[in-house]
């Protein structure tokens, strides 16, 4: 379902002439976490920006989301429990952001797995 979905978002990427900038297409296809911070981080100025920003979080809250619900239930097992009320996600990013570049080893991990060595660093559920 990945890969369909990650398809039609670089289709559009190439059939709309004139994307140049910090961005690359390639980084919407997110194979490593440098991918992903690139989108995390692309300055305003880049004709990408909006896109890449939302794709960035739209990709972080959906792996979370993901998690939860995965991992809900009595026989559920969460690895990660944020405070409540949770953080406002533009500020969990640039910790997250923050946090890979302190920690360059993962840049070239997935991304959903450097994601939740931060959750679980950051938000560890007490057992």
């Amino acid at each position: 379902m990945k890969r369909k979905w990650m398809m039609w978002v670089l289709l559009g990427a190439f059939l709309i002439p004139g994307w140049v900038g910090a961005v690359e297409k390639g980084h919407f296809v997110l194979d490593t976490t440098g991918d992903l911070i690139a989108l995390c981080t692309v300055p305003q100025g880049d004709p990408l920006y909006k896109e890449a920003v939302h794709f960035c979080i739209g990709y972080l809250v959906g792996a979370y989301h993901y998690h939860v619900v995965e991992n809900s239930g009595p026989e559920g097992s969460r690895l990660v429990c944020p405070p409540d009320p949770p953080p406002p996600r533009a500020e969990v990013v640039t910790v997250f952001v923050d946090w890979v570049k302190k920690h360059p080893e993962y840049m070239d991990e997935e991304p959903v797995e450097t994601w939740f060595r931060f959750l679980i660093e950051k938000y560890p559920c007490k057992r």
